[in-house]
């Protein structure tokens, strides 16, 4: 070994890196001109002698991590141009450690480009990785939990951009997370809300309140990919990621729970046998009616000797002539008033803005429709059950809001009318 080869030995060895300087011999095979303890560490090559250099490069570097810092060192060779990257070496005792890898040519033929010598330096990067591993673990976790999510995980960023969209996100939006991450939330919300929804955020923001529960919001609808209306409910928080706030939503699709809810309500103001308006809805029309000061007529309808229909063809033939009258009365009154079913075999018809003589009118045409069989059914019992009606007509006072006194009136009226011999109008 040269006296400047031995110099080059002491200089790699006072390096606390890992450091090797590497040539090419006369075959252009990579050689190792010199190299520190730090590098036979990192490669897991064996202690040498200064009389052992140069030495093949091949026999220092184990053959898993040969081709690429092979093709590296062709490259700074060929290109004159510093190289970096990353490897791991697998140690004697089981462990691994990771080293970043710098090459930079060292020396030149004098007077050209042409690089001779290559000064590889090694710094351990083992804590650094293995900490990047435990986040990406943590992360892979944190990932796992919030796409396994049930409800709809989304945040934005300060400018309302979308930054996490999750599975369930995917499912109640239609939108596949590639296609919302960076866009703005606005395109999740319908257009009537939109202007609403940034002052709502705005307030939320300067708010000392951490988190809204779903509880706290009026029932609200997200807008589909496809544009159709999702009704949810939602629950919101914030937090300060370096001074830059960033806001969470829940979002739970309550699509079920809104129709069980409409079902519900629409039971409790239906009647269930003819799907007519029952008598606490009938009452709430009332009411609206005489909120304004316009005429009102109502009209109470009364199956004739209706005990005797359920006597002669049973109960379930009575029951479709009370179908059968909620079709005509709706079919006859729909377009001036509400028919409803008022219990038993009564029936109770709103008629706003219409006059006593009008109402009389309408009443007539009802019963005479009825009584003439002038509708179609197919009956159930083969032949068409004959039926008629008596009806009882009122008209509100000027300036009446007393809904109790109107139907008294026309419950006197009806009266009339079955003491007069049915079948008959009274007003």
């Amino acid at each position: 070994m040269t006296e400047a080869s031995n110099r080059l030995q002491e200089f790699v060895n006072s390096i606390a890196a890992s450091v090797a300087v590497v040539a090419t011999d006369q075959s252009g095979h990579l050689i190792v001109q010199a190299c520190n303890k730090n590098f036979l560490d990192m490669t897991g090559g064996p202690p040498l002698g200064p009389r052992e250099y140069p030495l093949e490069f091949d026999a220092l570097v184990p053959s898993y991590a040969r081709r690429e810092f092979r093709d590296k060192l062709h490259e700074c060779f060929n290109s004159g141009i510093a190289q970096e990257f990353e490897q791991a070496y697998d140690l004697k005792d089981g462990g691994t450690h990771w080293w970043r890898l710098s090459l930079k040519p060292f020396r030149y033929t004098e007077g050209t480009n042409v690089v001779l010598e290559i000064l590889i330096t090694g710094l351990d990067i083992t804590p650094k990785m293995e900490l990047q591993h435990q986040l990406q673990i943590s992360t892979s976790r944190f990932q796992s939990v919030v796409d396994a999510a049930y409800d709809a995980i989304i945040t934005v960023d300060q400018e309302h951009n979308v930054t996490l969209f999750n599975r369930a996100a995917e499912n109640l939006f239609g939108y596949d997370a590639s296609e919302m991450i960076g866009q703005p939330l606005l395109r999740l919300i319908p257009e009537p809300y939109r202007a609403r929804h940034d002052g709502y955020i705005h307030q939320f923001a300067r708010s000392p309140v951490k988190s809204r529960q779903m509880n706290e919001r009026n029932r609200l609808h997200g807008l589909h990919h496809d544009g159709s209306l999702v009704p949810v409910e939602i629950a919101i928080s914030k937090i300060n990621v370096d001074g830059i706030m960033e806001f969470t939503a829940i979002v739970r699709d309550i699509a079920d729970q809104v129709r069980l809810m409409d079902l519900l309500q629409k039971q409790a103001v239906t009647d269930q046998l003819t799907g007519l308006p029952n008598r606490r809805e009938f009452l709430e029309v009332m009411d609206n009616c005489l909120a304004s000061m316009g005429n009102l007529s109502v009209l109470m309808l009364d199956i004739d000797h209706f005990k005797v229909v359920n006597d002669t063809y049973g109960h379930d033939a009575g029951d479709e002539v009370l179908s059968v009258l909620a079709k005509v009365g709706t079919a006859v009154t729909s377009k001036v008033g509400v028919f409803a079913r008022w219990g038993g075999e009564e029936f109770m018809v709103a008629l706003p803005n219409t006059n006593l003589d009008a109402a009389r009118a309408i009443a007539e045409q009802l019963r005479l429709t009825i009584a003439n069989q002038d509708f179609k059914h197919d009956w159930h019992t083969g032949k068409p059950i004959a039926f008629t009606v008596s009806i009882g007509v009122a008209t509100r006072a000027a300036g009446e809001t007393d809904t109790a006194a109107i139907l008294k009136r026309v419950d006197d009226a009806l009266y009339k009318a079955k003491e007069g011999g049915r079948n008959r109008v009274v007003g």
